[in-house]
């Protein structure tokens, strides 16, 4: 059953990209048509969504490991956390390729990606220190409390396209007290992130599956070492 749905997860993520890529291909507004790089808009939102996602997710798990010591908790945070770092990643990437048409350099150091930056390395240090740290019991509470920490700064990240009105383009959904944009870009907006949502998840199970063998290898390798 799992597998199937690690398959059917798979074939919407792509159908749902291609799809974006067909739309913003063929019916993207006039008005934004000429402007480089903007195509990527829709994966960078798509990202940075399914990149928040994860780490709250993270944070519930930590918040349980915590209250439980349940390292089943710890490894679903760590998988977690991996996967929306990785899709982090790819949103400061298109970011940055965005920037360089619309600003006309690769980063600025305005306080919305600033923030983000530092996020970034927050995650990218709870991954290093997983592999540093060889006790389980220490590095599942060390990670589970800068997890965290991270997501105060991931709440920073959030709020701070409302709080500095930079460089970076201000909140365009209506919930967030934004304009919007017309139904012809919010339809592929809503479609990548569907699409990154979909390999998201199927990653996460992947690497939640690989963090528990792993877990499972260390026991008997601990229990070997006792003897």
């Amino acid at each position: 059953m799992a597998q199937q749905l690690k398959y059917g997860l798979a074939v919407v993520s792509a159908a749902l990209a291609f799809w974006v890529v067909y739309l913003v291909a063929t019916t993207l507004p006039l008005e934004v048509q000429g402007v480089g790089a903007y195509q990527n808009f829709y994966f960078h939102v798509g990202s940075f969504i399914t990149a928040f996602s994860g780490f709250f997710l993270g944070l519930a798990a930590s918040i349980l490991y915590l209250k439980t010591g349940n390292f089943k908790y710890d490894s679903f945070a760590a998988g977690v956390n991996e996967i929306a770092l990785l899709f982090a990643t790819t949103g400061l990437v298109m970011g940055s390729i965005w920037a360089r048409y619309a600003w006309g350099v690769w980063w600025a150091w305005d306080a919305r990606l600033t923030s983000m930056l530092l996020c970034w390395l927050v995650y990218a240090g709870y991954l290093m220190l997983r592999t540093s740290v060889e006790e389980p019991s220490t590095r599942a509470r060390l990670s589970a409390v800068l997890s965290i920490f991270g997501c105060m700064i991931v709440l920073f990240v959030y709020k701070s396209i409302d709080w500095y009105r930079t460089q970076h383009p201000s909140a365009v959904f209506g919930f967030r007290g934004g304009g919007g944009f017309g139904p012809g870009i919010m339809y592929p907006v809503l479609l990548a992130w569907g699409s990154t949502l979909c390999l998201g998840i199927l990653l996460a199970m992947v690497r939640m599956e690989q963090a528990e063998m792993s877990r499972e290898i260390d026991a008997l390798r601990r229990q070997v070492h006792s003897y």
